[in-house]
């Protein structure tokens, strides 16, 4: 278990005294109560009228009903002004405790008005009214800076202390960056003292932080993992399953959790002849080891040939970029070099290098690739950076390769199945989503973000996967996918949305694409996950279908490490991906009850508009679902089962999100408890659920 991030907290209670004559109230407690993401915060005061001269007894409770969730014990300093003041020494509190899930604090403190404010007879109602047009509005700041402390086996860890300052009735609060998330409330009453009308406000900043799943020693799973960025899956012949990433890394698992790496023995297995011809278009000197410039293989096993088929992405500079095609006998190797796919970045000068006349029929440079062309810096304008391939055969035995990567867009190529490469005999119109050389346009363009393109068919569709914004972590990298029935398109989403762009748009949070997730972190996680893409996807041979893709955490480093997935199908035909990583899971054949499914939840909402700059991640709620059909907890309304089928309905906020439910080991344990996935299907929104282990 990790320690639990360090809380900082800062309650600022800020009474506020409106100076003006107003009628006589009744006697009795008063009472203000507000709840806020499961936290409860209640105001009370002994009375509602004082006489001057009399304490104002208050308190404030604060009750944690937010499951998985806690505060922190913290310390009160308190500033007084002038108007109200302790009623003595020991008249207001200095410590509230720790609140874990289910408990509750409570603040009491007394206060006694300022005689020459309010005294305790002779003064008139002239005089009151000369007060309030003289005085207007006095301010009392009484600030409780919360300094919170967590302990930890081995230590404990101070929080960070900070005065607030009480300016023009505002409360200005300083917090510790470690706090994951802070719900402000503001409770007010409005009292009658010395015959004059006050409100007691109070604003309140509450730190929350999640707290970790505790997974007992013998319930505890690791995995075996390895760093290969950009992984492609293949599954060769006896059962294993390979990844091949970008800089000529890889791996192979046999069941798709622990990998082992194969870098040194799949780079060593080039000889330097075939460097050389790989090196031999794009001339890029500024790479230091020979593989840098090397990006994002994909491998199929190509009957025809014979040949285990590797395309491999060379980028250079300006745009310099083409897809080679290596073979071998062997997945690892070694690659022999065949020749160039397709070729990007020619100009005047180099264009006879390219397969580009021998395509397009002609002897000099179409004047479209000049106009847009590396001389200007434009070819991104129109034209693809010619890496991330994926080469796939369709049912029909068609072998087709999609690549690009934001600028021009993602294209798509026919390849001929005698040699591996470009299919000389068909031919692509010219046009706004279509190319002699390039091929058809099936995604993106206009620099809107989109690359690593990969199109798996998986039932009755073609899907397409594209990931969106920058592969830092806190580059908004996240997985979106569209659906064809031809394998070269055209690919919409759920909402009819194109995969193609005319013009630019910043696309990071944008509703185009269905997003499978975003930045998460389950309480079994030490770290939130983030900047999850450029994956591929297979189906396996039982018919089950995965998604593979590198995953960032939200630790403070560039550090990565690959993650498989199983995907499913939800009723409507649209892909989803299961909350947790595969372990062996399947889905139950004739399906659930609904008294099986009911119970309490953790569910992750993945909504689109994410911080991710700030390395946001969504934190789970807890609902229940009844076995009634009703669903109650951070969320309401209703769901709903097939029965005798994985697939359900739930019902909440106005949207219906449509998925299927499972039994899958909850991540880093033997732990099984039911899940479910589910799409939005009017917002393309992305919910899971994990029912409740603890």
């Amino acid at each position: 278990m990790r320690r639990i991030k360090s809380l900082s907290a800062l309650t600022v209670l800020c009474f506020t005294l409106l100076l003006y004559s107003r009628p006589v109230q009744a006697q009795g407690e008063a009472v203000y109560t507000t709840t806020e993401n499961g936290v409860t915060v209640t105001l009370t005061t002994d009375k509602t009228e004082y006489k001057a001269g009399e304490e104002i007894h208050y308190t404030i409770t604060v009750e944690n009903g937010r499951y998985g969730w806690s505060t922190e014990a913290f310390s009160m300093e308190y500033k007084n002004t002038e108007g109200l003041n302790p009623a003595g020494e020991e008249a207001l509190p200095d410590s509230v405790s720790a609140l874990a899930y289910g408990e509750t604090a409570s603040v009491s403190g007394t206060l006694k008005g300022d005689p020459q404010l309010f005294p305790s007879e002779g003064i008139s109602v002239g005089l009151i009214v000369g007060l309030a047009v003289a005085a207007a509005v006095i301010i009392l700041g009484v600030v409780l800076f919360v300094a919170l402390r967590k302990k930890k086996k081995g230590g404990a860890k101070a929080a960070a202390l900070a005065l607030a300052a009480v300016l023009a009735g505002q409360a200005l609060s300083a917090q510790a960056a470690s706090v994951d998330e802070t719900i402000t409330f503001r409770p007010y009453l409005r009292l009658t003292y010395g015959g004059k009308e006050i409100m007691v406000r109070a604003i309140m900043d509450v730190p929350m932080n999640q707290q970790l799943q505790v997974i007992a020693p013998e319930d505890r799973l690791t995995y075996q993992r390895i760093t290969c960025h950009d992984p492609s899956i293949f599954r060769d012949f006896d059962g294993t399953y390979y990844i091949l990433g970008t800089h000529m890394t890889g791996g192979y698992t046999k069941d798709l959790y622990n990998w082992t790496s194969i870098d040194n023995e799949y780079r060593a297995s080039f000889t330097e002849e075939v460097k050389a011809q790989i090196r031999a278009w794009n001339k890029d000197e500024s790479v230091g080891n020979w593989f840098d410039y090397l990006w994002a293989p994909d491998i199929v096993y190509n009957p025809v040939m014979g040949k285990y088929c590797m395309y491999l992405s060379a980028n250079g500079d300006d745009w310099k970029s083409n897809i080679v095609l290596l073979t071998a006998d062997a997945v690892e190797g070694p690659y022999s070099y065949v020749g160039s796919v397709v070729y990007g970045g020619f100009s005047e000068g180099d264009f006879q290098e390219t397969d580009a006349p021998q395509v397009l029929g002609v002897s000099e440079i179409p004047e479209r690739y000049v106009t847009n062309g590396i001389a200007n810096r434009k070819w991104g304008d129109m034209w693809p950076n010619c890496i991330d391939p994926c080469v796939f055969y369709d049912d029909d035995g068609r072998l087709w390769m999609s690549y690009g990567s934001w600028s021009g867009g993602i294209f798509m190529l026919e390849l001929d199945e005698t040699t591996g490469l470009r299919d000389y005999s068909v031919s692509y119109e010219t046009d706004a989503h279509s190319d002699a050389y390039f091929g058809k346009k099936i995604a993106g363009g206009a620099y809107v973000s989109g690359e690593a393109s990969y199109i798996q068919k998986i039932g009755e569709y073609y899907y397409l996967f594209i990931s969106y914004g920058n592969l830092e972590a806190a580059g908004g990298y996240n997985v979106r996918v569209f659906r064809s029935q031809r394998p070269d398109g055209d690919y919409v989403d759920l909402l009819g949305n194109s995969a193609l762009y005319d013009k630019y748009e910043f696309n990071y949070n944008q509703p185009v694409g269905i997003r499978l997730m975003g930045g998460y972190q389950w309480r079994v996680f030490n770290n939130a996950q983030v900047a999850q893409g450029h994956n591929s996807a297979f189906v396996d041979e039982d018919g089950r279908a995965y998604m593979v893709f590198h995953t960032r955490t939200d630790n403070g480093t560039e550090g990565h490490y690959v993650k498989v997935h199983q995907l499913f199908v939800n009723k409507e035909g649209w892909i989803l991906a299961a909350p947790y990583q595969t372990t062996g899971e399947s889905l139950r054949e004739g399906g659930w009850t609904a008294s099986e499914i009911a119970g309490d939840y953790e569910v992750i909402l993945h909504e689109l508009d994410i911080d991710y700059k700030n390395l946001e991640s969504k934190k789970p709620s807890l609902i229940t679902l009844h076995e009634d059909g009703t669903v109650t907890g951070a969320y309401e309304g209703t769901w709903k089962l097939e029965e005798g089928t994985s697939y359900l309905v739930l019902s909440i906020g106005g949207q219906d999100y449509s998925g299927v439910t499972l039994s899958m080991n909850v991540e880093y344990s033997s732990i099984e408890t039911q899940v479910f996935t589910a799409l939005g299907m009017s917002n393309q929104v992305t919910l899971w659920g994990s029912r409740v282990t603890e």
